[in-house]
């Protein structure tokens, strides 16, 4: 049966019902969506007068040029998002967990993913192995813990994330004003639009996730052809990894880490910081001892390495050098623990796997 024509009073009724609904369902969608999806409160970059200083710099100490970058600057706000995420967590209460932490990097699925790459990789890992000393499973699971091997390398556009950290972000403006030039050196370099590069929200890159000042640095041609691309190019990135670790002063051979068992208070050592000073035999001395001894490691220098988690008793470790080398690619004892557990766990993945095809 067809609808019967409305009267005018119902009509008028029935469209400011209609546009209420509206205004409510935009709401709801809007307040769903990320911060870093809305436009962006506030003026463009290039209305402040620090950037525009900063464009004068680029100008004159590397040639840019300044419309070219007053363009790029106009083009982008404050990132709200950035500015977050950035700054340590404040939750009252919410205490640092090494259980919640490790499951998030050290688990089933980045295992399996961690030998397809492995297996995907193979000759790539043992040549990087062979020129810089880095353990294949090392670089490996750097990569597995950065991006799950390069399945997730971020989504903020790099040069609004830096630019709102060099200059919205007080507490470590100077550091990320130095990427924000390293940053628009690299993308010169290479020929890269400034606005077209994604990457994390503390603006590091590619499958290995590595911030402008390191790609400039470290980072190496692997794949030979010509241009270092960390963002597409795996072989790139593999190298790049070892040559990083290699530089820091990894130790080809030596051992990471190893469990330990603590007698009395261990809160000097803990404060003494993770870069191995004392000697295992030193620290035995001082009530720490390796739960897995070996004979050459009593004169070898290690750090004791806490891993709390609220409600459970406290792990130890003894960090050698090579724990510290993997802490400059992130400074955490978390998560140069998570990379060197998850290494072992693809290493024996693979072993298993090789020894049953045999």
């Amino acid at each position: 049966m067809p609808t019967p024509p409305a009267t005018t009073k119902e009509t008028t009724l029935l469209k400011r019902t209609l546009t209420g609904l509206l205004c409510t369902l935009l709401t709801a969608l809007l307040a769903t969506l990320p911060l870093s999806g809305l436009a962006q409160q506030g003026a463009p970059f290039s209305e402040q007068p620090e950037v525009q200083a900063f464009i004068v710099e680029m100008h004159e100490q590397h040639g840019f040029d300044i419309a070219q970058l007053n363009s790029q600057f106009a083009s982008i706000h404050s990132n709200a998002t950035v500015l977050r995420l950035i700054r340590p967590p404040t939750r009252p209460g919410k205490q640092r967990s090494w259980e919640r932490y490790r499951e998030r990097f050290v688990n089933g699925r980045r295992e399996a993913g961690g030998l397809r790459f492995w297996e995907e990789n193979g000759a790539l890992l043992q040549r990087a192995e062979a020129i810089y000393g880095v353990p294949a499973e090392i670089i490996v699971a750097i990569i597995g813990v950065e991006t799950e091997y390069g399945g997730n390398t971020g989504s903020f556009g790099v040069l609004e994330a830096l630019a709102s950290l060099a200059f919205d972000y007080p507490p470590r403006a100077e550091f990320f004003r130095s990427e924000l030039e390293n940053f628009l050196l690299l993308a010169r370099e290479n020929g890269d639009d400034p606005l077209a590069i994604h990457g994390s929200y503390a603006g590091a890159m590619g499958i290995p996730q590595f911030m402008p000042s390191s790609q400039r640095n470290y980072a190496v041609d692997f794949d030979g052809d010509g241009r270092i691309d960390l963002r597409h190019s795996t072989a790139d990135a593999i190298g790049s990894v070892a040559r990083y670790l290699q530089q820091y002063g990894w130790q080809k051979g030596a051992p990471v880490a190893v469990p330990a068992r603590v007698d009395g208070d261990p809160a000097a050592l803990i404060a003494a910081g993770i870069k191995p000073a004392l000697t295992v035999q030193e620290l035995g001395a001082r009530g720490v001892f390796m739960l897995r001894p070996a004979s050459d490691d009593a004169q070898r220098a290690a750090a004791l390495i806490d891993l709390e988690t609220p409600g459970q008793a406290t792990e130890y470790w003894l960090g050698f050098d090579n724990f510290y080398v993997i802490t400059r690619y992130n400074r955490s004892s978390f998560y140069a623990m998570s990379v060197f557990q998850l290494a072992e766990a693809v290493r024996e993945v693979r072993h298993n796997r090789l020894a049953a095809t045999r």
